[in-house]
């Protein structure tokens, strides 16, 4: 098999040295970029598998670079490196299509730990077929909520509690459950990022005329009844 291919952007000159010494060391190709716009160069020349990206960077942003580079419709899987550590910028790093976030300063086993998760993705994935939700037709993989003509874009965490959801539909799914599948812990942090997340899911499945989402106070959450 064909080396996977990452593209760490950032620009601190010695955590970007370090990075690419420790992935070329665990056997990725890498490709390495100080800014937002070498990196959005790089990521137009080669075919990425996943990209590491600070989200302070000079000229563009973390998350405009990673806006950019999901407008060309690429399955290539993102994490933001980022000492913004509020439930808003975790939120608007995975509205920009970040698939996971991860503070500043952070341990180096649990970025591979999240590497090697993310790129599993890729392994197995197939062909995904559009679920029904109502009058709705949900697309986990592409995140496209559709009903006659009109389409919701979910970002990558919209899309997963979703997709939870729907496995579970008509049963509550425990905020712990939740937390622990998608955030890999159950902290009061992360369950206001959840929350934040539960809200925009909400307000775009109200606008396709879609199931709702009904809270079970102190619980969890679980799909309303289909339309």
């Amino acid at each position: 098999m064909a080396k996977r291919v990452i593209l760490v952007v950032e620009d601190d000159a010695t955590l970007r040295r370090i990075l690419r010494d420790v992935l070329i060391i665990k056997g990725y190709e890498l490709l390495v970029a100080e800014d937002g716009e070498e990196g959005c160069r790089l990521f137009s020349e080669h075919d990425v598998d996943l990209v590491i990206a600070d989200v302070m960077m000079p000229h563009v942003d973390g998350f405009e670079m990673v806006r950019r580079m999901r407008d060309k419709g690429t399955n290539t899987q993102f994490i933001f490196l980022s000492a913004l550590d509020s439930a808003e910028d975790v939120v608007e790093g995975f509205r920009a299509g970040g698939h996971d976030y991860l503070r500043k300063p952070f341990d180096m086993n649990e970025l591979m730990v999240r590497v090697e998760s993310l790129l599993s993705r890729l392994e197995v994935r197939t062909s995904t077929t559009d679920q029904r939700i109502g009058r709705a037709l949900f697309n986990a993989e592409t995140g496209e909520l559709r009903c006659d003509d009109r389409v919701e874009h979910l970002s990558s965490r919209e899309a997963a509690i979703l997709k939870i959801l729907l496995e579970h539909r008509g049963e509550v799914v425990t905020y712990q459950q939740l937390l622990l599948d998608l955030w890999g812990d159950d902290s009061y942090y992360n369950l206001r990022s959840m929350n934040v997340f539960v809200s925009h899911l909400r307000a775009k499945l109200q606008r396709i005329g879609s199931v709702h989402i009904a809270s079970e106070r102190g619980v969890g959450y679980k799909l309303g009844n289909f339309s």
